[in-house]
């Protein structure tokens, strides 16, 4: 169940956070760390990350909730995990970094709390309909 679950879960993931960064908030982390920021992107480094984060995404938030059968678990856990995952980059750029911005933080933690809830969800739900 894992794979599958993985299956869906990336491309979702993917989807929405490339929406996120690419349209969305492109000029909000451009004016706020645009300093720090890459000319390109450092895609072996971020191709892991998507890697590791779905497999934890899949592992301790979407495949208890399908097992549960609670769309809910899915989504309470989902923001926790994302809120998680999101403020151990974040926080910790806060404590060491100089002039990294509060704001970037506090929106970051909103949006990993978000996005991680609704991949979570998402998944719950297309993997329902497909074993329906």
């Amino acid at each position: 169940m894992f794979i599958k679950l993985y299956a869906i879960a990336l491309p979702v993931f993917l989807a929405i956070d490339m929406l996120w960064l690419g349209l969305v908030a492109k000029d909000f982390y451009r004016g706020q760390i645009g300093t720090l920021m890459r000319p390109d992107v450092n895609w072996v480094a971020a191709i892991l990350f998507y890697l590791i984060f779905i497999t934890g995404l899949v592992t301790f938030v979407i495949s208890p909730a399908v097992e549960k059968g609670s769309w809910l678990n899915a989504l309470v856990f989902g923001m926790l995990f994302g809120l998680v995952c999101y403020a151990t980059y974040d926080l910790t750029n806060l404590a060491v970094a100089k002039d990294w911005p509060l704001l970037v933080t506090i929106v970051d933690l909103v949006w990993g709390a978000v996005l991680a809830a609704t991949v979570s969800v998402l998944t719950y739900f297309i993997v329902g309909k497909m074993w329906v």
